[in-house]
């Protein structure tokens, strides 16, 4: 196994077409014949269409396919609910950049820049029926499987929107008593389950997995998103600024509440706690200012515990998958996921 990521990045470059495809074939359409169709088509389906297909490394679907040859499966038994995870993620960021007041996604305008905040709203929500749909629709599955997959995917949008709803409020109501505990829970429901854990358990359903594959899958997936999740907060904190752009540290402007800065803040003395407190609830976007409060973070040692805890989550997570009941060639490729995640510089 590379412990630079290469078996994973290599199985995701190796899917990634067919999920795309996948997906694009289970967009959703106009119903029936309309006079409306071109109406339609241009207010919702067509934007909708273009988002989906305009980027992103497209990683949860692949896991979805990854999942079902874990258990001995067929990826292709899992297209269907790869797309649904795929569309889920369309919704998730279509609704986050409005909530965010973000202008640019991938390179081109928001949608609720291009189309207008309601359509942008509309658009979403269709993909989010959409990912009931690509269940529903899929006839290579069997009544027994489609309930399980339904409860699932359920059961993941719940944790992301209870994760969203604890993320907005404490930045609406300027709560700076957010421990880190508190943190670790926010992102585990708002990350964790629908980029990694989710994905893998629904392909192992669809493959047919034994409880205690796909019971073990679902650990590993929370344990390795957590640590995803976390180095995504130290990245936009001392990553690459050229490569990140305008995001570069727009944790600090956003007053993110992140492990790297509840842990400062639990750890700072109450001179330099209030001075942090006070550079993440003004908007800076001065370059003097966000360089302090990487500053006050790293006396605070946040930095350096950050790192070991995402170290710490993929470790026990490689650990678990040892003992879970899967194929050899997708342990691999999982274990070089974990390292990738907490690895990776962009």
């Amino acid at each position: 196994m590379s412990s630079d990521g290469n078996s994973f990045v290599t199985y995701l470059a190796s899917h990634k077409r067919a999920v795309e495809e996948c997906v694009l074939a289970h967009a959703p359409l106009p119903l029936g014949k309309t006079e409306q169709v071109g109406d339609l088509k241009r207010y919702l389906y067509d934007p909708l269409a273009d988002f989906v297909s305009a980027g992103g490394k497209r990683v949860r679907p692949v896991l979805c396919l990854l999942g079902a040859e874990a258990v001995g499966a067929d990826p292709s038994v899992a297209s269907g609910v790869a797309a649904a995870v795929e569309l889920f993620q369309a919704v998730a960021l279509i609704h986050d950049d409005i909530a965010d007041k973000s202008t640019m996604r991938r390179g081109v305008p928001c949608l609720h820049i291009s189309q207008g905040t309601g359509l942008a709203i509309n658009a979403g929500d269709a993909a989010l029926v959409a990912v009931t749909s690509c269940v529903l629709n899929d006839d290579s599955l069997e009544p027994q499987t489609c309930v399980a997959l339904l409860k699932e995917l359920v059961a993941m949008e719940n944790q992301t929107l209870e994760g969203q709803a604890l993320d907005l409020g404490w930045a609406r109501d300027q709560r700076w008593d957010v421990l880190t505990s508190d943190y670790l829970a926010m992102a585990q429901r708002k990350t964790a389950h629908y980029s990694a854990a989710t994905p893998l358990v629904l392909g192992a359903i669809c493959g047919r997995g034994s409880e205690s594959a796909i019971e073990g899958l679902r650990d590993f997936g929370l344990q390795a998103g957590l640590a995803f999740q976390i180095q995504d907060d130290l990245l936009n904190l001392v990553g690459d600024a050229e490569a990140q752009g305008k995001d570069y540290r727009s944790d600090i402007t956003e007053g993110k509440r992140t492990l790297v800065m509840m842990w400062a803040l639990e750890h700072l003395d109450k001179p330099k706690k209030e001075e942090l407190i006070a550079i993440l609830s003004t908007g800076t976007t001065e370059r003097n200012q966000m360089d302090r409060a990487v500053e006050l973070a790293d006396e605070a040692g946040a930095l350096d515990h950050a790192r070991a805890y995402a170290r710490e989550l993929t470790q026990r997570a490689k650990e678990g998958l040892r003992a879970t009941p899967i194929t050899e060639d997708a342990r691999e490729v999982l274990f070089s996921m974990a390292d990738f995640f907490i690895e990776r510089n962009a």
